[in-house]
């Protein structure tokens, strides 16, 4: 066993982990990071953000989504197999693990591949996958950042064939004729979206009435119509009572009554942190009631020098917000000047149509009794939906209607994740909606979206008065 001192133990290896360590580095630290995969990226990279994004691009692409959404809506969907996209998706994962791994080695940062638990507050020990002690490691501070988990039940009977969570459906072997996933959060919404491009029959089962209840309703609404022309299948105010495989089949019961059968079903009712191998008691650390590490807007624990980021604490659970959370909390620990983590920020969700958002929804500004106009551009108002041939889609910009300041952006449709940054950046700069009109935007892009919108929501002003 190798016995080693160093100033930070950042463990795991995902965004959060990933900014962390290399913050640290490069503030003059010794470094190490703990990783239990043979190579680092975290479940980020192998599980989460990267394979289902992958995948989307891939089942867009291979099944010509697009030219068939409008230009040959005859044609028959293009059947990509499992071995095609998981092709694609491992290319990917090899590309990005390389990536990782080299700026892990240019910062000067030691990765150890084991589990790492606490011994004490300062002292860390390491064990391979025979449970053998490889490390003990001595540290000034800790970052964990060991991410999240599939929440599974005891009473719901996993498989890797028929009964799966997120992380077993990378495994199938097929494409699935039918689907039934549980839950309409983000994680359910985007697989669904997936496997019904792929032609596959899927419902979505939740117990709330619609599908993804953060969104503004309206960008809810516009995003169920279009997941119905995809062929899926929405059913609210339902819970599952029993869950089981039968003759081959997933098999569900639900209170109501009734029951569904399918080829495979997919279970996404939420996530937990990934600390059950950690020992944090041995650390004088303890999980809250949503099975969450709690921090202060610091990000340190109860344990002023031990530090929780990324999906470990909980929401909001994205990959650029677990990045900047890391880098914060390395800053911090290291005694540097930093800042507290930005309020506003941008929200993706890779659906089929996705979409984007920043700031306050309709529903918030009501309830807070904002004086608010919308002003809405559809993607069939604008040349660049016509000539790539496809206009499903909604520009939403939402501002205060005497100040003219921007109080929410939310855009549904294709580019929706990397059009959202001009809303934002616009905003940050404090700019009013008239911003968008005074300002020529190339033609023809998605983008000129914004100006049409804020062209739509002034008028209305206008027309008031």
């Amino acid at each position: 066993m190798e016995e080693i001192e160093v100033d930070l133990v950042v463990i795991g290896s995902g965004p959060a982990g990933q900014k962390a360590a290399i913050q640290a580095a490069k503030l003059g630290r010794r470094v190490i990071v703990v990783e239990r995969a043979p190579a680092p990226g975290g479940n980020c990279l192998y599980s989460g953000t990267i394979p289902s994004k992958t995948l989307r691009e891939a089942i867009l692409d291979l099944t010509r989504f697009y030219e068939r959404q409008e230009w040959y809506p005859e044609q028959i969907i293009h059947q990509a197999s499992i071995q095609e996209l998981n092709g694609r998706l491992n290319q990917v994962i090899e590309e990005e693990s390389d990536i990782i791994m080299r700026q892990f080695k240019k910062n000067g940062i030691r990765v150890l591949q084991g589990t790492a638990r606490f011994e004490s507050p300062n002292v860390l020990m390491v064990v391979d996958q025979d449970f053998r002690l490889t490390y003990q490691l001595k540290t000034a501070y800790v970052i964990i950042a060991s991410g999240s988990k599939p929440r599974n039940p005891n009473n719901v009977p996993f498989d890797n064939e028929v009964i799966l969570d997120s992380t077993r459906l990378l495994g199938i072997d097929r494409v699935p004729d039918t689907m039934i996933v549980l839950g309409g959060g983000i994680i359910g919404a985007e697989y669904a979206s997936f496997f019904s491009a792929l032609g596959t029959e899927v419902t979505i089962i939740d117990r709330k009435e619609h599908i993804l209840p953060l969104l503004d309703n309206e960008i809810g609404i516009h995003l169920q119509t279009a997941l119905t022309d995809l062929g899926l299948t929405f059913l609210g105010g339902k819970e599952p009572s029993e869950i089981k495989r039968v003759d081959g089949k997933a098999f569900v019961s639900f209170k109501d009554g009734t029951s569904l059968t399918s080829d495979v079903l997919l279970y996404a009712l939420g996530r937990v942190a990934n600390v059950e191998e950690l020992y944090i008691e041995n650390a004088g650390l303890k999980v809250d009631q949503k099975g969450y590490l709690p921090v202060n807007a610091l990000f340190q624990t109860a344990q002023p020098h031990i530090y929780g980021v990324g999906d470990v604490i909980g929401g909001p659970s994205l990959a650029s917000t677990s990045m900047e959370q890391g880098r914060l909390a390395a800053r911090h620990a290291c005694g540097v000047q930093t800042h507290h983590f930005p309020t506003f920020y941008p929200i993706g969700i890779y659906t089929i149509p996705e979409i984007s958002s920043c700031g306050y929804t309709e529903e918030q500004l009501k309830a807070l009794g904002f004086q608010y106009e919308v002003g809405r551009a559809y993607y069939y108002e604008i040349a660049r939906s016509h000539i790539v041939g496809n206009n499903v889609g909604l520009f939403k910009i939402i501002f205060h209607r005497e100040t003219l300041e921007i109080l929410g952006i939310h855009i549904i449709g294709r580019s929706a994740t990397e059009l959202i940054h001009i809303g934002q950046i616009a905003v940050s700069f404090n700019a009013k909606i008239d911003y968008f009109i005074n300002h020529i935007f190339n033609y023809p892009t998605y983008a000129e979206g914004y100006r049409i919108a804020a062209l739509n929501g002034l008028n209305k002003i206008k027309h008031r008065k």
